[in-house]
């Protein structure tokens, strides 16, 4: 039938024709994200919704901004922050620092999840590996580790866009029709759009990671760097808005479908999840096997985007730092993309709680985001630099807000970790 080659190469055309926007999608909805909207969902349904329509909110305002900048002067950010700014020097480097804690602790969890996630596939169709699992989740990690090395080393941007478009477009469609299957009451999404924090053990720690999974630093910081890798100018400001609303967009609908999930097979039934295997065992018997395995594949699919380029984010802001440029192909980037493969094996070889390490780990991202927005509202408002690109009094307004949010959950962020320690 000639419409249904038609369909799909207009399908595939609309896919491949995202822009820098699909890595902030793999950086935003990782196996953090996942693991903090499952946690969620299956704790406290849908109360925290109204945190990650606000977290989107800003997102893209973020998102828009920092592109728009790069468009408009040449410059990317941290290069900026170290040439404008009286104290930018020290900002980018303590963002950097900041990045790198928050991003690699991250890919230790997502490390640990994903080859769980393997294990448990293999072991539905190969019981006797039961007995060895540590050795099995052990290799897994290695060779996922093995793998996305030797992906880096191809070291250019049009090949990393088409990897993730496949692993974010798998993601997102197992999410969405997952949400067909399993999903909330009407009543409680309505509900969840109003600002409430959970009043139990845990309930602050769990809104800092929300901020901290969906408005990270480390997606509006590589904006430019990407924006510059795509090839696009000042000609492209359309482009270039279009491509940051459709990524923020998307970001609330997948991450929202996620939690809609969970509060439907797991809240509803009283089962929260703290263990990778509670997902499995509580699942299944509500959602299905079907659903069960869409589910799965999308939270692999989720932690198998988000691998890719939490590797890069160090070194490709370090070489921003030092010289405004998009860098995947020095010695710089080869040790430092292989040290944080070595990092990331740390929780599988440990043997530590994954799900637990993941929202730790969002957390430690909300400490920088003042400095993030902070930064690029002084760029943005400097004459000197935009010279007849006035920004738009909404645009500080929005960006403004951000800024005060970001310092609530901040805030909120230390106390939720005084608690926990």
């Amino acid at each position: 039938m000639p419409s249904g080659p038609s369909f799909l190469k207009k399908f595939t055309s609309l896919i491949l024709s995202f822009g820098p926007g699909i890595f902030a999608i793999g950086y935003t909805i990782g196996t953090g994200s996942v693991t903090s909207m499952i946690v969620a969902g299956s704790t406290h349904g849908m109360q925290l919704l109204w945190v990650l329509l606000l977290s989107c909110l800003f997102s893209g305002i973020l998102i828009y901004v920092y592109g728009n900048y790069t468009l408009l002067t040449g410059e990317t950010a941290l290069f900026a922050f170290k040439r404008h700014l009286k104290w930018g020097r020290v900002m980018a480097i303590l963002i950097i620092i900041g990045i790198a804690i928050g991003q690699w602790n991250s890919l230790m969890g997502i490390m640990g999840i994903s080859s769980n996630i393997i294990y448990e596939i293999f072991a539905i169709y190969f019981p006797g590996i039961s007995s060895f699992k540590y050795e099995a989740v052990i290799t897994i990690a290695l060779v996922l580790t093995a793998v996305f090395y030797a992906l880096l080393l191809v070291g250019r941007y049009t090949f990393f866009e088409k990897i993730l478009v496949v692993f974010v477009t798998i993601m997102g469609v197992s999410f969405l029709i997952s949400l067909f299957m399993v999903y909330p009451l009407p009543e409680d999404v309505i509900k969840g759009l109003v600002p409430s924090i959970p009043q139990v053990k845990g309930g602050r720690m769990l809104v800092a990671a929300f901020v901290g999974t969906t408005m990270a630093a480390a997606t509006f910081l590589s904006r430019p760097l990407f924006v510059k890798g795509k090839g696009w100018t000042i000609n492209n400001l359309k482009e270039q808005k279009k491509d940051a609303i459709v990524a923020a967009i998307l970001v609330f609908v997948i991450s929202g479908a996620i939690m809609a999930v969970a509060t439907g097979a797991l809240f509803y039934e009283g089962k929260p999840v703290t263990q990778v295997l509670d997902m499995v065992n509580t699942l299944e018997p509500v959602a299905g096997k079907f659903a069960l395995t869409l589910f799965f594949f999308g939270t692999l699919s989720a932690g198998l985007s988000s691998i890719f380029p939490i590797l890069l984010i160090v070194p490709i802001l370090i070489a921003d730092y030092q010289s405004g440029q998009l860098d995947t192909n020095s010695k710089q980037f080869k040790r430092i993309t292989a040290f944080a493969c070595l990092f990331a094996l740390i929780v599988p070889i440990f043997g530590s709680n994954p799900v637990e390490m993941q929202i730790l780990s969002q957390i430690f991202n909300v400490f920088v985001l003042p400095l993030v927005i902070l930064g690029i509202l002084l760029l943005i408002n400097k004459k000197s630099i935009v010279q007849v690109h006035k920004t738009h009094f909404l645009l500080n307004i929005g960006l403004g807000l951000a800024l005060l949010f970001a310092c609530i959950i901040s805030y909120n962020g230390v106390k939720a970790l005084i608690d926990y320690f």
